[in-house]
């Protein structure tokens, strides 16, 4: 089994673009981000750019203790952004996606309204759940889930890294093998707010590798879009 992965980000209808997307592969072992940077004319990008350079400088294959070790690193990098902060007197977050692949053994964690979708077997078998005010109102059964897209609480964020309380990820260790055929999407709220849950598996089975499932993915947010849209980041997975 190995990785195959690809990632895509645009500025969208903004002037700059403040999301950030790294990965690195070695054999059967990766790391996978994908951060929302939140602070405007820049600092955004800074946070954002902030936590993949963490992650992927302090990863290693067949971590012993994975849950921890990306609890820690996000630490690390919740402290270099406060440190950034400090330096550029400015108040700049991020959301953080990251997955790392050990084998056949899988940890995800995220902060914030960045996504982690699994496929499995042609169906989304796990997806993160956001920590907005919106998804609490579409928990609550205030609103459709197809509704916190547009909802006027979709970016009001009740975690994210860059913060002294409330930036700790939410990390899960999936207890079942991974398999060849699975997949995983990271994406940024930009890219999901146009995508309805089952399109994503669709594009997955029709393509041949991470990059066309992307280019589908982002050829149906291209056919929704609106005028002054978000940053936009989509980071495929596939296992073959």
């Amino acid at each position: 089994m190995y990785i195959n992965a690809f990632k895509f980000s645009s500025a969208g209808g903004r002037s700059y673009n403040e999301d950030s997307a790294e990965y690195h592969i070695e054999g059967e072992n990766g790391i996978f981000v994908v951060a929302d940077g939140l602070g405007g004319h820049s600092h955004g990008e800074l946070a954002s750019g902030i936590v993949c350079d963490t992650f992927m400088e302090n990863w290693k294959p067949f971590e012993q203790e994975r849950a921890g070790w990306i609890s820690s690193t996000a630490n690390i990098a919740n402290e270099r952004i406060l440190a950034m902060q400090q330096e550029k007197n400015a108040r700049m977050k991020s959301t953080l996606t990251a997955l790392a692949i050990d084998g056949n053994k899988a940890v995800w964690a995220h902060s914030g309204d960045s996504r982690i979708y699994y496929i499995h077997n042609g169906w989304i078998e796990a997806v993160t759940e956001d920590h907005s005010v919106a998804y609490k109102k579409f928990k609550a059964g205030e609103i459709s889930r197809n509704e916190i897209s547009y909802d006027d609480d979709q970016s009001s964020l009740l975690r994210s890294l860059g913060g002294d309380t409330r930036f700790e990820p939410e990390v899960r260790v999936w207890d079942a093998n991974l398999v060849s055929g699975d997949g995983f999407l990271l994406c940024s709220d930009g890219a999901w707010e146009y995508l309805r849950d089952g399109e994503i598996p669709i594009d997955m089975l029709k393509s041949h590798d991470a990059q066309e499932w992307a280019q589908l993915l982002v050829l149906r947010m291209m056919d929704r879009i609106v005028r002054d849209n978000d940053n936009l980041t989509v980071l495929t997975v596939m296992l073959r």
